[in-house]
């Protein structure tokens, strides 16, 4: 069984797809007691260190361990880089640089580099590759032993992934798993009963919402939006957006809430971790604003299980 380790694990999505696949999540890194306490849960197995990365150093990944990984995963924090985020830096290189939170994919690529897996998986948003970056990123990785690196851009609803969803993944091998049908809306979370908090369907539980919000929800018709705002370049997102049944859903982003498509409700943190493809016994730990973050903050397991078995099947050759 080839082994993972798991570097801004979050709640898991990533490994979960991994583990789906067979491999044996190692260990976990996260910096936020409430994932951790959320992976702890989910990976029973997994040791889970509860540390800034960029005090962790890769001795002490080795020393708990007793041996180094095959496979390095994990998705830094994309606000540096997303085009979601007003108060980005003008320049790409300064996002990697100077942003602080664009400065932790340069401590991913320093574990890899001390570790040396066999394979790396490093996901963000398609805006790290924005300017010079790319070239730049390659430097980092060829610094550290990795002179062949490909850029993969992968959109989850090709993988079955029920939501939309672009992102890059950075690794030392091709990734192009093979596609399959999309899901819908309804088709994903069409067979959940209405929520009461029973324990058989975990984090299945009503959003509050003012009866302000409510009155203006109740007028709107699918893929209507209560709110809108810009992000950087002056484009503009949506935000509780009523769902449209027979498509695939927008992004799920950490902030993100949903209409369900027929009730004049949110959905639930269960109905948007079903989005992104999260299987029911999947728990996520926290306050309820800190649950949703944990989903749209995920890899979608679909996806990472695609890339795991892709991933899998280069492990067998090596």
């Amino acid at each position: 069984m080839y082994s993972v380790i798991d570097l801004f694990c979050g709640a898991g999505g990533f490994s979960r797809g991994f583990k789906a696949e067979g491999f044996n999540i190692l260990l976990g890194v996260d910096n936020f007691r409430p994932v951790v306490e959320s992976f702890k849960e989910n990976f029973k197995e997994a040791i889970v260190v509860e540390e800034d990365i960029q005090k962790l150093h890769s001795q002490d990944i080795v020393d708990i361990l007793g041996k180094q990984p095959d496979v390095v995963i994990g998705g830094p924090p994309c606000e540096a880089f997303t085009r979601t985020n007003p108060r980005r830096k003008p320049q790409p290189l300064a996002r990697l640089y100077e942003d602080p939170r664009g400065r932790l994919v340069l401590h991913f690529i320093r574990i890899v580099g001390d570790l040396q897996p066999k394979v790396f998986v490093m996901e963000n948003v398609p805006g790290i590759l924005e300017g010079d970056l790319k070239h730049y990123l390659r430097k980092e990785f060829a610094r550290v032993g990795y002179k062949k690196i490909y850029f993969n851009i992968l959109r989850a609803e090709e993988y079955g992934n029920p939501s939309h969803r672009t992102r890059v993944f950075i690794s030392n091998i091709k990734i192009r798993p093979k596609k399959t049908g999309k899901v819908t809306v309804i088709e994903a979370i069409g067979d959940l009963p209405e929520p009461n908090g029973i324990p058989e369907i975990p984090n299945h539980e009503y959003v509050s919402i003012s009866p302000r919000r409510l009155k203006k929800i109740r007028k709107l018709r699918w893929g209507q939006a209560l709110v809108y705002y810009q992000g950087a370049g002056g484009k503009v997102y949506k935000n509780y957006i009523r769902l449209h049944p027979f498509r695939v859903a927008p992004t799920v982003m950490g902030s993100s809430r949903f209409i369900h498509p027929f009730k004049d409700r949110l959905i639930t943190v269960r109905e948007q971790a079903r989005l992104m493809s999260f299987p029911d016994n999947h728990i996520f730990k926290g306050g309820k604003d800190v649950q949703f973050n944990q989903v749209g903050e995920a890899v979608p397991v679909a996806v990472a299980k695609a890339i795991a078995q892709t991933v899998k099947q280069y492990l067998k050759e090596y």
